[in-house]
């Protein structure tokens, strides 16, 4: 679930539901589709979450693609378990674990200021049976799993296999040799002592001692006891780096920290002071599910590698400016003759004839052509946009957003076949851009480079730019579906209402002037309809995908590439006076969105 769908349209209706069915709901949700078919190509299609190589690391003998990793205390019944992996995190932490299993004494809160986690003081389990079953299910283990003991001595043994690393909180044993004793039965699987940041300075000499027999140290985020209540305060970051210190200076072990973190620049701060590894809790509630993927481009930023130029990325520029040009003289033949010859000699009819026949007939069949002429230029264009600024320099998001928008412009030359008419200029068009297309494809294989934000703070203009992305991923959407009905409508009907309204002539006499004119139509329909199809797929990746603070060119992309797409779609209609409401409803529609995204996305785009 991307930032953009849970601020504005999820967490607000989830946070009234009584009890914890809000986490419950949208936890088994995600879980769900995460087992569907196809249902992880879609969590990551959505949000693009899946951290760079670059960022992998090993700890305690383990692999970890990312090292952000989640708290126990987001999903105390393991509901989510199957789907956080998608979303970012390069480790889970279950638990506690306890023996039996514990009902919470009262829910797990936001308050309204989200400035700290609530939950019960004594923490929900579903017990060591229930907790067993879900950890031992091979589906669940594409991550290291980290499982909190509550009841170490009691309980260990039963799960020395269902676990990766085992996290004790330190006030749980009593002596050195009840560690060494876990350990055993564990069958020596590495072992961290867990201590809220506050304890550290009172405790070193403890941890010293510890640290001979565990295997690392978890630095927790503190809590303030109230009412029956533990109180989580989101950002605890200054504490726990303090913490870190206190260790690294003393002790030679991996730490890592668990909580405190409400911002990337939180977690940066932690991994800069030695963390091994950060896990989240209450920030993943309040900044949103998008935090690691924040996290992950924030580390990506930090790298500073340098940008490299791939080579290769001219030909997928050139594929865009040949569509740019290609839109153009479409747009200059639909101002001026809109009837080509070939159009002619396929009718057997004169243009000058069908002006004389039907003004209204002309000017609706220019219509369709400018319309396609202001979609192939906002295309041409955000191809350039995408191949100079996104997969010049490998990134792979671009080249597959780039690669989606073409292959379905491709394939949608087969509509074009609905009622028989294929017009040989469009080939030839499509042939020319084919083999710009496949050079591009083949030397820009090597694009796999994972993108990288200035975002570092939960910013007024984060908090915007997540309701402007929504509308762009509406619009892209839009776009999307307004492509295929246009398209179905060109290979069936051809007309709707308002058409016929506009023309004053229904098929039957259209028929009758000439069998071959509703074909050229239909082309023009289904064209037009398979170019928004693609066009929208280009909006809604880029919409999805694109979002990076500082990307100011994604912002231009979103700006410039509108003004042709809309200017044809809505200002057309107006020159040939087809005016109808519901019929330009849809546009009107979609500009808003269209606006709307551009004011709330500018300054976040544009921070440097």
């Amino acid at each position: 679930m991307p930032d953009w769908s849970y601020h504005p349209l999820f967490k607000p209706w989830l946070s009234i539901l009584p009890g914890n069915a809000g986490r419950e709901f949208i936890h088994r949700g995600m879980s769900l589709l995460s087992q569907l078919p196809g249902g992880r190509p879609f969590i990551e299609f959505l949000g693009h979450m899946s951290p760079s190589e670059k960022l992998s690391r090993n700890l305690f003998g383990l692999h970890f693609d990312s090292p952000v990793g989640l708290s126990g205390k987001i999903d105390p019944r393991l509901s989510g378990i199957k789907a956080f992996p998608n979303l970012g995190f390069g480790a889970i932490e279950v638990g506690p674990i306890t023996k039996f299993s514990r009902d919470p004494d009262s829910a797990a809160c936001l308050p309204k200021k989200q400035d700290a986690l609530v939950l019960p003081e004594r923490a929900e389990t579903i017990g060591l049976i229930a907790a067993k079953k879900k950890l031992t299910n091979s589906s669940s283990r594409t991550v290291p799993i980290l499982v909190r003991l509550e009841e170490p001595l009691i309980i260990a043994e039963h799960l020395k296999d269902a676990g990766d690393v085992f996290i004790i909180e330190i006030d749980s044993i009593e002596s050195i040799d009840d560690l060494t004793y876990i350990k055993t039965v564990l069958e020596s699987k590495p072992v961290l002592l867990a201590i809220r940041h506050s304890m550290v300075a009172d405790n070193l000499l403890k941890l010293k001692s510890a640290s001979q027999f565990a295997d690392g140290f978890m630095i927790e985020e503190d809590r303030i006891l109230r009412g029956g209540k533990q109180v989580l305060p989101l950002q605890q970051s200054d504490g726990m780096v303090h913490a870190l210190n206190l260790i690294k200076n003393e002790i030679d072990i991996p730490v890592i920290t668990s909580g405190g973190v409400a911002q990337p620049a939180d977690a940066l701060a932690l991994f800069e002071a030695g963390a091994g590894l950060v896990f989240l809790s209450g920030g993943y509630v309040a900044s949103g599910p998008g935090l690691p993927k924040r996290i992950n481009e924030a580390l990506m930023d930090e790298q500073g590698a340098g940008q490299k130029i791939l080579p290769g990325w001219i030909w997928y520029w050139l594929f865009g400016l040949f569509i740019l040009l290609g839109g153009s003289a479409v747009l200059f033949f639909s101002f001026t003759k809109v009837i080509l010859f070939y159009d002619e000699a396929f009718m057997q009819m004169t243009r000058l004839e069908l002006m004389a026949y039907n003004p209204n007939l002309y000017k609706f069949m220019s219509h369709d052509r400018m319309t396609l002429a202001g979609t192939m230029i906002s295309g041409g264009y955000i191809y350039m946009q995408l191949a100079r600024h996104g997969i010049r320099y490998g990134l792979h998001w671009a080249r597959r957003a780039f690669n989606i928008g073409a292959i379905t412009g491709f394939l949608g030359i087969l509509l074009f076949l609905g009622f028989g008419y294929f017009d040989w200029l469009h080939g030839l068009f499509w042939l020319i851009l084919l083999p710009f297309y496949i050079t591009g494809f083949v030397k820009t294989r090597k694009a796999n480079q994972s993108p990288a934000s200035k975002n570092r703070e939960n910013t007024p203009s984060w908090k915007k730019a997540v309701y402007g992305q929504l509308l762009f991923v509406i619009l892209g959407f839009s776009f999307v579906l307004g492509g295929v009905v246009i398209s179905t409508i060109g290979v069936t009907s051809v007309f709707v209402d308002t058409d016929l309204k506009y023309i004053c002539m229904t098929p039957e006499q259209l028929n009758a002037l000439n069998e071959k004119l509703i074909p050229v139509i239909a082309h023009d329909r289904a064209g037009f309809g398979s170019a928004l199809f693609s066009v929208g797929l280009l909006v809604l990746t880029l919409s999805l995908w694109g979002f990076h603070e500082g990307s100011a060119w994604v912002w231009r992309t979103f700006m410039i590439g509108g003004i042709p797409a809309f200017a044809a779609g809505i200002f057309t209609h107006f020159y040939i006076g087809y005016i109808d409401f519901i019929h330009l409803l849809p546009a009107y529609f979609a500009l808003a969105l269209y606006i709307g995204g551009l004011v709330l996305t500018k300054d976040y785009f544009k921070q440097i």
